[in-house]
């Protein structure tokens, strides 16, 4: 029977985040009934579970089916997909919509597959192209495949820059009037939403910022926005996005994301650049052999036929652009560049803003596990000294996301990832501030649908995630 899980997920060692404890959410379903004795559990030889009572007895659990929903991402269960469902989210869903496409006819949906500038890089990095070159090649090649529309999140990371940084703002001002509003955390890793929800729950929750990720802001502008424009339902649209970090899978399918009344995820699937990668291999062609085509400028941040990025970092640049904004806007300061101070390792780093001896603001990036366990130990200790942290479960950021290309035999994994933050960083930035076009859509949708719903479109929440705990939970 043929496996119901990517290929690339089936071979992609994503050991890459906290050590894995083989602990699972909800490994069975144990019912719990009065008046029973304490019982023993065994393993069958097929591997099924039984309940082994004190007379004797003998009664076969029922497993319990984990869900994209239930998952940590702890390289526990998810990483080695030997439990988790994922057949929706997965490069052969995307064939098989686009070849239901051709056989129906008239049941049509309109595919639109948005693309991570970080896996446009790693791309780009393999075939030795520019990112605006492979991006117009990525374009040529799902248009082949029968996708309508090919765009570029760079344009919805705008949105949520701008909001990251309004937020920031906001939160800085009743700084002295509440407390657990500062620092605030970037929101736009799902890795580390996962780990802050199951592993510190309400402690570290009102921290993190609301504003959407780029892929959740495109969700919104897929399938509201441009919904409407065309005049079609959002079940009418199969949107894609391609991400450099299968955790963005898990960010799809929370609840959250599901438009109960047009009954349909906001983003339908998510495919990685590996998985890209492996669609190329499938209909056994190359990027360098495609023709290129022109870019898709409905949802793209683009200048003539170039894309254009934001400056910072390759996990999205919110440091930089919320500590500019909150420097002008806070204390009239101009920054134009801003010096990182290295702390325990390349992945803590540290900024601030000094006026006559004081620090008026003081940001950190902190990006893999081992790091995120020390900010959150400094904040429950109270000796955390930050405002704001960019955060991202990855060592190295979003561009050394588990889901982009990994190195080929003989290549340094270093020198690839140097070569995949060039061309990232070779394309040329644009303030959020200076987008004319999303500063229209401000206009034209967000304040024609009121304030209440302009901020769910934009935000989002998080739940404390209650871990299950039975007699399996065990490590071995």
């Amino acid at each position: 029977m043929a496996s119901p899980f990517s290929g690339v997920l089936q071979l992609t060692d994503l050991d890459d985040f906290i050590t894995p404890s083989q602990e699972c959410v909800k490994p069975v379903k144990i019912e719990k009934k009065q008046g029973k004795s304490v019982a023993k559990i065994q393993i069958e030889d097929d591997g099924s579970y039984v309940q082994v009572t004190q007379d004797g007895g003998k009664q076969k659990l029922q497993k319990a089916k984990i869900t994209l929903n239930d998952c940590l991402a702890c390289s526990g269960c998810i990483t080695s997909a030997e439990s988790v469902l994922i057949t929706q989210q997965s490069h052969e869903q995307l064939f098989k919509v686009l070849n239901d496409n051709k056989s129906s006819g008239t049941e049509e949906k309109v595919v639109v597959v948005s693309v991570s500038p970080q896996s446009r890089a790693s791309l780009a990095a393999r075939y030795d192209l520019s990112s605006t070159e492979a991006g117009r090649r990525i374009t040529a090649f799902f248009k082949s495949l029968g996708v309508h529309h090919v765009i570029d999140t760079s344009f919805s990371r705008t949105f949520s820059l701008l909001e990251s940084q309004r937020e920031f703002v906001e939160r800085f001002q009743r700084k002295e009037q509440e407390r657990n509003v500062l620092p605030m955390m970037a929101s736009a890793c799902p890795g580390w939403i996962c780990y802050a929800e199951k592993t510190h729950g309400d402690f570290i929750l009102p921290y993190i910022s609301t504003t959407r990720s780029p892929q959740q802001m495109m969700g919104s502008l897929v399938k509201g926005y441009f919904a409407d424009q065309q005049g079609l339902s959002p079940q009418q649209i199969y949107h894609v996005a391609v991400m450099p970090c299968f955790d963005k899978k898990l960010e799809a399918s929370r609840s959250d994301f599901y438009m109960e009344k047009a009954e349909t995820r906001e983003v339908d699937c998510v495919i990685t650049s590996g998985e890209v990668q492996k669609m190329l291999e499938e209909q056994n062609v190359s990027l360098n052999d495609i023709e290129p085509a022109p870019l898709d400028t409905m949802f793209s941040s683009v200048s003539g036929d170039e894309f254009l990025n934001h400056a910072g970092s390759g996990s999205g640049g919110y440091l930089h652009h919320i500590f500019t904004y909150a420097a002008k806007q806070l204390f009239g300061e101009e920054v134009k560049d801003l010096t990182y101070r290295v702390l325990r390792n390349n992945d803590f780093q540290e900024v601030t803003l000094e006026k006559d001896g004081v620090v008026l603001l003081c940001f950190a990036s902190t990006y893999g596990f081992r790091n995120i366990q020390n900010l959150v130990q400094k904040l429950k200790r109270g000796k955390s000294p930050y405002h704001f942290v960019e955060v991202m479960a990855c060592p190295s950021g979003c561009l050394n996301g588990g889901g982009q290309l990994k190195p080929l035999p003989g290549q340094d994994p270093k020198e690839l990832l140097q070569k995949v933050e060039r061309l990232y960083k070779a394309e040329r930035s644009l303030r959020p501030e200076d987008d004319s076009r999303v500063a229209e859509l401000y206009q034209s949708w967000l304040h024609s649908v009121g304030e209440e719903r302009a901020k769910q479109l934009l935000h989002t929440q998080y739940h404390k995630v209650e871990k299950m705990t039975n007699g399996l939970t065990m490590k071995w």
